[in-house]
């Protein structure tokens, strides 16, 4: 483990930001952090309890909140869309908080639910049923289907249909728990109920669920000597009301108690933490005294229970009919260790085909199967979420590593130790963030390989399968780009690619653009694959464009064939191959091209940059042995070209009912149908790699009337997207980069290559919505959003209010095309 970047709150002389006691933070699956801090006021009298939400690639970015609670916030959680999160007080208020305008970095408390005065110690979204299991050991198997598998579970609750219904549950600590339900209508039922006859206090609590659809909750009053208690709770709705049914289960006690070495020397009971929140059957306990803590693992098995010879000879048991009770066994325990501060668990659902400990030598350091545990002494272990055993170690910059006695006597006079209160692994345990005592946030890198020895082809093993499961599940993999070297880029980018040809034409569809962003983002972490970014979201515009543009043709008859206008138009252009755009256009039915006026006008913008786009690519065609360019990719990319050539086909006929909407070309003679001599030229060029495994070399004649354009045909220049201004570059030299909440950095260290330095907007240049292609000038009045992962920058509002227009925004209201989060920016951007 390394240090990547640390972020910390400017010094204030009568304000300042000071750790929540206690301190939380989670970590969503869209890379999302959130964690609590205490606002002091100038007379330091009474405390604010403040939210703070960063990105992981913009930390400094923070979104501050005053949260309303009127007592410290003792819980957060994030829900499983990463879009909403919860937060609980100690005077049992639960509020739930979700994005204004679908901005990362704007938030607004919408609904909540309270239980007066009795404060929250565990706190949890309803599960939705939805559960994808990794397959460690098959992770070179060639089918996603193998490498992960939809996990039959049943949601918490589900509306009619059996849709899963939202909601959460929450522990107090008088023993209540209290469960709300979100209704499709905004309403909030909310429920509240004893878990058992004899409510006794509850100082530590955990939730998880069951395949079933059940509720397991775990409580303990923070004793050692105390059973920790286990509650089946089951959730239902009554005429309209709902209902809660608890069940006693097995409890047990900790091993150290009954040690004799160890009977009083951890009295307390300091964390609870089920192992996961699908798997209720293995839970994690620490006990602590003032100076040491002991962390045990326990499993809950079914067992046998033996008859007397007695009743067997009176009732012999026969086959499955043995009588079987639950039985809470330990599974593995560490020895004396150093004060544990935090604990943070794996969120991956990994399933192991090797029961309990044994594991496959190939995964036995795989990321996911470890748990972290942060000491007072400053330092953060990670070990295996069963065997406890050793995986990792980092020691922070007040722990010693082991030296000499006189050493560690120095450094414990120096004052208190600075170590973490809160911590949190993401979801692919890839990165751990934590919130130390002074309220400073650190985030960590976790190698693939868990600090030991493993050869090249084992690490790209391990980030090309977390690659393939964010890819899957829609996760963010931010995480994982901490550990792409630019030597590695390009190996990944062409396994990523071989292993998405392996699937079905169904699945490839589905996972089309994911992939292409996910490229993308790779691509920028190396100088020599840099300039593909910028393909690579040409491709993302468009494939968005195209779907756009085909979803506006309608069948003129009502009985409409099996294939839709768009269908029809992708396979004529595919069949006929003739290289004048007027004798394809005579093989399609132009009354099903026909729409409004006012539409084909607003369309404009979207039309210009494909004519735009496709005489680039034409010009750039002699120049195609320079891979640094962008573009280049598009030279040999059939599927491409061919969503181009029905493009212009499309446009040509829409320039018939309204000559207005076609793209605009600044040529030399007047006499010239421009449209005509590109889709020429295109069509040369598209028959030359329409064949994936076939392409040929582009012919002279075509190569020569190419070099002509620049003197027929003003090239345009392309609006490339800008270098994201993200931390993720900054962390390619494994240096510790040092950050400050609210101050964006500098741009020193770097890493882009010059050579891309021609594609980059300079401070002061004109700027434009890359989604609507509309110029806001060189110092931007509208207020504008950027994407989190791309930089990609689009106006917040939008000016148009034509319906196609609108519909095409529709699609970018909450994600960019790559799929990253919209951050609203600053109103002089630059």
């Amino acid at each position: 483990m390394d240090l990547a970047y640390v972020c910390e709150w400017e010094k204030k002389p009568k304000s300042n930001h000071c750790p929540s006691i206690p301190l939380v933070c989670a970590w969503s699956c869209r890379n999302l952090i959130a964690f609590t801090t205490d606002l002091k006021n100038e007379e330091e009298k009474d405390l604010t309890h403040m939210v703070h939400i960063i990105d992981t690639e913009h930390p400094w970015d923070v979104y501050s909140v005053n949260s309303g609670h009127t007592e410290v916030i003792t819980c957060l959680e994030w829900d499983q869309s990463g879009s909403r999160l919860l937060s609980a007080d100690a005077d049992g208020h639960i509020k739930c908080w979700s994005m204004t305008d679908h901005l990362a970095n704007s938030w607004e408390n919408t609904v909540g639910s309270m239980v007066e005065g009795d404060p929250v110690v565990a706190l949890s979204w309803l599960h939705n049923g939805v559960k994808l299991a990794l397959h460690v050991e098959k992770s070179g198997a060639s089918n996603f289907g193998e490498k992960f598998s939809r996990v039959k579970f049943s949601p918490s609750l589900t509306l009619f249909g059996g849709k899963p219904m939202e909601g959460w549950i929450a522990v107090t600590i008088s023993g209540l728990v209290t469960v709300s339900l979100l209704k499709p209508n905004g309403q909030v039922l909310t429920s509240t109920e004893s878990l058992c006859r004899l409510r006794c206090r509850v100082a530590l609590a955990d939730v998880a669920f069951t395949g079933g659809g059940n509720i397991v909750v775990a409580t303990s009053d923070g004793s050692s000597t105390s059973p920790v208690q286990f509650y089946k709770v089951c959730v239902s709705v009554v005429n309209e009301k709902c209902k809660i049914d608890t069940e006693i289960l097995p409890s047990l006690f900790m091993r150290c108690t009954t040690d004799p070495a160890r009977k009083d020397k951890y009295p307390a009971i300091t964390h609870l933490k089920f192992l996961a929140r699908d798997m209720s059957e293995q839970v994690l306990l620490c006990a602590s005294n003032q100076n040491s803590s002991i962390v045990e693992c326990w499993s809950l098995r079914k067992e046998g229970l033996p008859v007397n010879n007695i009743f067997q000879q009176i009732s012999p048991v026969v086959g499955d009919k043995q009588p079987m009770i639950l039985k809470w066994r330990i599974l593995s325990a560490t020895n004396d260790l150093d004060r544990v501060s935090a604990v943070a668990l794996p969120k991956l659902p990994i399933s192991l085909t090797n029961t309990d400990l044994k594991v496959a030598n190939d995964t036995k350091f795989f990321p996911g199967l470890g748990l972290a545990l942060a000491f007072h002494d400053g330092s953060v272990h990670i070990v295996h979420r069963l065997s406890l055993q050793m995986m990792a170690v980092f020691y922070g910059s007040s722990s010693q590593r082991p030296v000499d006695e006189q050493t560690i006597k120095r450094q414990r006079t120096a004052g208190p130790l600075v170590h973490f209160k809160a911590m949190q692994l993401s979801w692919t345990s890839l990165a751990l963030a934590g919130i130390d005592s002074h309220g400073k946030l650190s985030m960590l890198r976790i190698s693939p390989s868990m600090g030991h020895v493993l050869d090249m082809n084992m690490s790209l093993r391990h980030l090309l399968f977390l690659l393939e499961y964010c890819m899957v599940t829609g996760y963010d993999w931010w995480d994982i780009l901490l550990h792409v070297q630019p030597n590695m880029v390009q190996n990944l980018v062409e396994k990523l690619h071989e292993e998405y040809m392996r699937q079905n034409a169904a699945l490839q569809q589905v996972l089309s653009t994911r992939i292409v962003a996910m490229k993308a983002s790779l691509c920028k972490l190396s100088s020599s694959t840099i300039a593909r970014v910028c393909d690579y979201h040409a491709k993302l515009f468009l494939i968005a464009i195209s779907c756009t543009l085909k979803s506006l043709l309608r069948p003129h008859f009502l009985n409409t064939p099996d294939k839709s206008p768009g269908d029809r138009l992708t396979e004529i252009c595919s069949k006929i191959t003739d290289i004048d755009i007027d004798k394809v256009m005579i093989n399609l039915k132009t009354e099903e091209f026909v729409l409004e006026m006012t539409t084909l006008q607003s369309l404009q913008q979207l039309i210009q940059w494909v004519g735009d786009f496709v005489l680039y690519l034409l010009a750039s065609l002699p120049n195609q042995g320079s891979p640094v360019r962008p573009g280049h990719s598009f030279l040999r990319d059939g599927a491409s070209l061919g969503m181009f050539r029905e493009l212009m086909v499309v446009i040509r006929i829409w320039g018939l009912l309204k000559p207005s909407c076609l793209p605009v070309y600044t040529a030399t003679s007047d006499t010239q149908d421009s449209m005509s001599l590109l889709f020429r030229l295109l069509t040369k060029l598209w028959l030359c790699c329409r064949e994936e495994n076939h392409i040929t070399e582009p012919d002279d004649t075509l190569i020569d009337e190419c070099c002509l354009l620049p003197s027929q045909l003003l090239i345009p220049n392309i609006d490339w997207l800008p270098i994201n201004d993200g931390i993720i570059s900054k962390l390619q030299n494994k240096q510790l980069v040092r950050l400050q909440f609210g101050k964006a950095p500098g741009l020193v260290g770097h890493t882009v290559s010059s050579q891309f330095d021609a594609f980059v907007r300079a401070p002061g240049q004109p700027k434009i919505d890359h989604l609507r292609r509309l110029h806001l000038g060189a110092y931007p009045t509208e207020e504008c959003k950027s994407c989190t992962r791309c930089g990609c920058v689009t106006m917040l509002k939008s000016p148009n209010k034509v319906t196609a227009v609108k519909q095409w925004e529709q699609r970018w209201i909450k994600n960019c095309l790559c799929g990253g989060l919209w951050r609203r920016m600053p109103l002089s951007y630059s």
